[in-house]
Protein backbone atom coordinates (compact mmCIF):
# COMPACT_ATOMS: atom_id res chain seq x y z
CA UNK A 1 0.00 0.00 0.00
CA UNK A 2 0.58 3.82 -0.37
CA UNK A 3 2.74 5.91 2.65
CA UNK A 4 0.54 8.60 1.57
CA UNK A 5 -2.32 9.32 4.61
CA UNK A 6 -6.04 8.45 3.13
CA UNK A 7 -8.61 10.77 4.68
CA UNK A 8 -10.90 8.84 5.84
CA UNK A 9 -14.06 7.55 4.37
CA UNK A 10 -17.54 8.75 5.57
CA UNK A 11 -19.43 6.67 3.18
CA UNK A 12 -20.52 3.35 4.04
CA UNK A 13 -20.08 -0.21 2.66
CA UNK A 14 -23.10 -1.95 1.62
CA UNK A 15 -24.46 -5.93 1.98
CA UNK A 16 -25.87 -7.17 -0.95
CA UNK A 17 -25.70 -10.50 -0.61
CA UNK A 18 -24.37 -13.01 1.94
CA UNK A 19 -24.45 -16.78 3.07
CA UNK A 20 -22.43 -18.85 5.64
CA UNK A 21 -19.83 -18.90 2.94
CA UNK A 22 -18.76 -15.92 1.46
CA UNK A 23 -20.38 -11.73 1.12
CA UNK A 24 -20.41 -10.14 -1.31
CA UNK A 25 -20.34 -6.27 -0.36
CA UNK A 26 -20.13 -2.61 -2.82
CA UNK A 27 -16.97 -0.72 -1.19
CA UNK A 28 -17.37 2.91 -1.80
CA UNK A 29 -14.72 5.48 -3.34
CA UNK A 30 -12.19 7.20 -0.88
CA UNK A 31 -12.02 3.60 1.24
CA UNK A 32 -8.88 1.15 1.53
CA UNK A 33 -9.72 -2.59 0.72
CA UNK A 34 -7.18 -3.55 3.15
CA UNK A 35 -5.60 -1.38 6.36
CA UNK A 36 -2.51 0.50 4.97
CA UNK A 37 0.70 0.66 6.75
CA UNK A 38 0.75 4.12 8.28
CA UNK A 39 -1.55 3.58 11.45
CA UNK A 40 -4.00 6.75 9.76
CA UNK A 41 -4.62 4.25 7.28
CA UNK A 42 -6.12 1.49 9.50
CA UNK A 43 -9.39 2.11 8.29
CA UNK A 44 -10.86 0.01 5.57
CA UNK A 45 -13.08 -2.34 4.32
CA UNK A 46 -12.43 -5.47 5.84
CA UNK A 47 -11.54 -4.41 8.50
CA UNK A 48 -15.16 -2.41 9.06
CA UNK A 49 -16.46 -6.15 7.97
CA UNK A 50 -14.84 -7.57 10.65
CA UNK A 51 -16.23 -6.05 12.90
CA UNK A 52 -19.68 -7.92 12.68
CA UNK A 53 -17.96 -10.72 10.76
CA UNK A 54 -14.87 -11.77 12.33
CA UNK A 55 -13.69 -14.30 9.92
CA UNK A 56 -14.53 -12.22 6.80
CA UNK A 57 -10.91 -12.59 4.70
CA UNK A 58 -9.90 -10.35 1.58
CA UNK A 59 -9.89 -12.53 -1.63
CA UNK A 60 -8.95 -9.67 -4.07
CA UNK A 61 -8.75 -5.76 -4.08
CA UNK A 62 -10.08 -2.55 -5.27
CA UNK A 63 -7.98 0.34 -5.48
CA UNK A 64 -8.90 3.28 -2.90
CA UNK A 65 -10.76 5.50 -5.64
CA UNK A 66 -12.18 2.56 -7.52
CA UNK A 67 -16.05 1.97 -6.00
CA UNK A 68 -18.06 -1.24 -6.47
CA UNK A 69 -18.28 -4.80 -5.90
CA UNK A 70 -16.30 -7.18 -3.52
CA UNK A 71 -16.15 -10.70 -2.95
CA UNK A 72 -15.10 -11.86 1.09
CA UNK A 73 -14.74 -15.25 2.15
CA UNK A 74 -16.11 -16.08 5.17
CA UNK A 75 -13.78 -18.95 5.74
CA UNK A 76 -10.29 -20.63 5.41
CA UNK A 77 -11.57 -22.70 3.52
CA UNK A 78 -13.66 -21.02 0.90
CA UNK A 79 -11.20 -18.41 0.89
CA UNK A 80 -8.88 -20.97 -0.67
CA UNK A 81 -11.24 -21.56 -3.28
CA UNK A 82 -12.27 -18.34 -4.34
CA UNK A 83 -8.55 -17.30 -4.40
CA UNK A 84 -8.18 -19.85 -6.94
CA UNK A 85 -11.19 -19.13 -9.15
CA UNK A 86 -10.10 -15.76 -9.46
CA UNK A 87 -6.38 -16.75 -10.11
CA UNK A 88 -7.46 -19.20 -12.80
CA UNK A 89 -9.80 -16.42 -14.00
CA UNK A 90 -13.00 -18.10 -13.24
CA UNK A 91 -14.63 -14.74 -11.84
CA UNK A 92 -15.81 -12.93 -14.85
CA UNK A 93 -15.40 -9.17 -13.91
CA UNK A 94 -17.07 -6.06 -15.59
CA UNK A 95 -15.90 -2.10 -14.57
CA UNK A 96 -17.36 0.81 -16.23
CA UNK A 97 -15.39 4.24 -16.80
CA UNK A 98 -15.63 7.56 -18.17
CA UNK A 99 -12.58 8.31 -19.53
CA UNK A 100 -11.09 11.26 -21.75
CA UNK A 101 -11.87 11.84 -25.52
CA UNK A 102 -13.59 9.47 -28.05
CA UNK A 103 -11.99 6.13 -28.56
CA UNK A 104 -11.75 5.43 -32.57
CA UNK A 105 -13.12 2.06 -32.38
CA UNK A 106 -15.94 0.81 -30.94
CA UNK A 107 -14.40 -2.36 -29.03
CA UNK A 108 -11.07 -3.44 -28.77
CA UNK A 109 -8.71 -4.60 -26.39
CA UNK A 110 -5.09 -3.43 -25.10
CA UNK A 111 -2.52 -6.04 -24.67
CA UNK A 112 1.16 -4.17 -22.65
CA UNK A 113 2.97 -5.96 -19.63
CA UNK A 114 2.94 -3.70 -16.71
CA UNK A 115 5.18 -3.61 -13.55
CA UNK A 116 5.86 -1.43 -10.61
CA UNK A 117 7.35 1.83 -11.01
CA UNK A 118 9.29 1.61 -7.34
CA UNK A 119 10.40 4.99 -7.45
CA UNK A 120 7.22 6.33 -7.81
CA UNK A 121 5.15 3.47 -6.32
CA UNK A 122 2.23 2.85 -5.75
CA UNK A 123 2.19 3.63 -9.49
CA UNK A 124 2.64 1.40 -12.25
CA UNK A 125 3.96 1.33 -15.95
CA UNK A 126 4.41 -0.07 -19.16
CA UNK A 127 7.43 -2.37 -19.47
CA UNK A 128 7.84 -4.71 -22.24
CA UNK A 129 11.31 -5.78 -20.85
CA UNK A 130 10.39 -7.38 -17.58
CA UNK A 131 6.76 -6.33 -17.25
CA UNK A 132 3.84 -9.52 -16.73
CA UNK A 133 1.54 -9.92 -19.13
CA UNK A 134 -1.72 -7.43 -18.61
CA UNK A 135 -5.07 -8.00 -20.87
CA UNK A 136 -7.67 -5.28 -21.13
CA UNK A 137 -10.88 -5.62 -23.52
CA UNK A 138 -12.73 -2.46 -23.41
CA UNK A 139 -16.01 -1.41 -25.16
CA UNK A 140 -17.56 2.04 -25.62
CA UNK A 141 -20.99 2.55 -24.13
CA UNK A 142 -21.32 6.16 -25.62
CA UNK A 143 -19.91 9.27 -26.23
CA UNK A 144 -20.63 12.89 -24.92
CA UNK A 145 -18.89 15.09 -27.36
CA UNK A 146 -19.53 18.27 -25.96
CA UNK A 147 -17.47 17.50 -23.07
CA UNK A 148 -14.97 14.50 -25.41
CA UNK A 149 -15.60 11.94 -22.91
CA UNK A 150 -16.60 8.42 -23.27
CA UNK A 151 -18.54 6.32 -20.89
CA UNK A 152 -16.87 2.70 -21.51
CA UNK A 153 -17.22 -0.79 -20.38
CA UNK A 154 -13.76 -2.61 -19.09
CA UNK A 155 -12.97 -6.40 -18.98
CA UNK A 156 -9.95 -7.20 -17.76
CA UNK A 157 -8.78 -10.59 -18.45
CA UNK A 158 -5.54 -10.16 -16.03
CA UNK A 159 -5.69 -8.36 -12.78
CA UNK A 160 -2.77 -6.61 -12.46
CA UNK A 161 -2.63 -3.62 -9.77
CA UNK A 162 -3.83 -0.50 -11.54
CA UNK A 163 -4.13 -2.42 -14.55
CA UNK A 164 -7.14 -0.38 -15.90
CA UNK A 165 -5.90 3.26 -15.46
CA UNK A 166 -2.51 2.17 -16.81
CA UNK A 167 -3.99 0.47 -20.34
CA UNK A 168 -6.60 3.74 -20.52
CA UNK A 169 -4.03 5.89 -20.15
CA UNK A 170 -1.63 4.32 -22.28
CA UNK A 171 -4.16 4.29 -25.54
CA UNK A 172 -4.64 7.91 -25.06
CA UNK A 173 -7.62 7.63 -22.94
CA UNK A 174 -7.33 8.60 -19.24
CA UNK A 175 -9.85 7.54 -16.49
CA UNK A 176 -11.72 11.11 -15.36
CA UNK A 177 -10.27 12.14 -11.89
CA UNK A 178 -7.47 9.25 -11.67
CA UNK A 179 -4.66 11.16 -9.50
CA UNK A 180 -1.92 8.73 -10.65
CA UNK A 181 -2.02 8.30 -14.40
CA UNK A 182 -4.22 11.30 -15.85
CA UNK A 183 -3.14 14.69 -16.71
CA UNK A 184 -4.33 17.53 -14.87
CA UNK A 185 -6.76 18.37 -17.01
CA UNK A 186 -8.24 15.18 -17.25
CA UNK A 187 -7.69 14.81 -13.34
CA UNK A 188 -10.04 17.96 -12.62
CA UNK A 189 -12.78 16.84 -14.72
CA UNK A 190 -14.10 14.92 -11.60
CA UNK A 191 -14.62 14.72 -7.88
CA UNK A 192 -13.62 11.43 -8.01
CA UNK A 193 -11.73 8.98 -9.93
CA UNK A 194 -14.97 7.45 -12.49
CA UNK A 195 -13.86 3.71 -12.17
CA UNK A 196 -16.70 1.28 -10.61
CA UNK A 197 -16.56 -2.76 -10.70
CA UNK A 198 -20.08 -3.28 -11.73
CA UNK A 199 -20.58 -6.69 -12.20
CA UNK A 200 -19.21 -10.34 -10.83
CA UNK A 201 -20.13 -13.73 -11.78
CA UNK A 202 -18.42 -16.93 -10.90
CA UNK A 203 -19.29 -20.26 -9.54
CA UNK A 204 -20.29 -20.43 -5.85
CA UNK A 205 -17.21 -22.58 -4.75
CA UNK A 206 -19.69 -24.44 -1.93
CA UNK A 207 -23.44 -24.86 -3.59
CA UNK A 208 -21.89 -25.14 -7.17
CA UNK A 209 -24.84 -22.30 -8.03
CA UNK A 210 -24.13 -19.75 -10.72
CA UNK A 211 -23.83 -16.57 -9.11
CA UNK A 212 -23.67 -13.29 -10.82
CA UNK A 213 -23.98 -9.28 -9.13
CA UNK A 214 -24.42 -6.22 -10.56
CA UNK A 215 -24.25 -2.94 -9.02
CA UNK A 216 -24.67 0.74 -11.60
CA UNK A 217 -22.10 3.23 -11.29
CA UNK A 218 -23.31 6.49 -9.73
CA UNK A 219 -21.58 8.43 -12.19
Amino acid sequence: MSNHIVPFCEQQHRVIFSDEHLMIVVKPHGLLSVPGRLAQNSDSLISRVQQEHGDARIVHRLDCETSGLMVLALSAEVHKQLSALFAERQVEKTYTAVVKGLPTQKQGSVDLPLICDWPNRPRQKVCFDDGKQSLTHYRVISNDASNQTSRIALFPHTGRSHQLRVHMAAIGHPILGDEFYADKETYTMAKRMLLHAESLSFIHPVTAEPLTFSDVADF
